[in-house]
């Protein structure tokens, strides 16, 4: 097989609709963690939003967690959450900014296996329309935690909804569909993706 045919997995086409790949999750499975130290559950516009998005297009909100601001409980949460079989992606709302309390995107990003940078990029370009050029105060991010694709959103309804409508529900199911295909689809161990590690 030559490597073009594998390429065409890993990076996007743009003959390619959504929905093409057989390896994309037909429903996703979606853990809402919400950061913050004034809300709750019951006052989450931010996590209902993301939760809103996912089910209107026949995913499922599987869990919802708050915490507060805490490197090490926030850290603690989307391991577990990422490594529960009923979680096909992990989405935090909140802590992305830049006060000194503003710790998720530290520690997410100190448990990827994997970086997602086009996330990131992407949100801040969509947000530009939005919020003009604050957007350089989020630091939004997305990786891979244990084959599970995390995503870091800020707190704000604005920027939670549009990152879960125009992101999110669009790529998670490829995502979590290609980021476990060697061993729930494919078979193929690691060799299916060995050749990219060096890219």
């Amino acid at each position: 097989m030559s490597d073009p045919g594998h390429d065409h997995d890993d990076e996007p086409q743009q003959d390619h609709g959504h929905g093409h790949h057989h390896h994309d999750l037909s429903s996703v499975g979606v853990a809402i963690v919400t950061v913050s130290s004034s809300r709750t559950l019951d006052d989450d516009p931010a996590g209902d939003a993301i939760a809103g998005a996912f089910e209107a297009e026949g995913h499922e909100t599987v869990t919802r967690e708050l915490l507060r601001d805490s490197y090490d409980r926030i850290q603690t949460s989307i391991q577990s959450l990422a490594r529960r079989d009923d979680v096909d992606c992990v989405v935090t709302t909140g802590g992305t900014g830049v006060t000194p309390d503003d710790v998720t995107v530290e520690a997410a990003e100190d448990i990827f296996a994997k970086t997602l940078p086009g996330f990131g990029e992407l949100f801040r370009t969509l947000s530009y329309d939005e919020v003009g050029t604050r957007v350089v105060g989020t630091r939004a991010t997305a990786g891979l935690v244990d084959d599970t694709p995390v995503f870091c959103l800020p707190g704000s309804e604005n920027a939670a909804r549009l990152g879960a409508t125009e992101i999110l529900v669009p790529e998670a199911p490829h995502l979590a569909g290609l980021a476990t295909r060697d061993d729930e689809e494919d078979g193929e161990g690691d060799h299916g993706h060995g050749h990219h590690d060096h890219d």
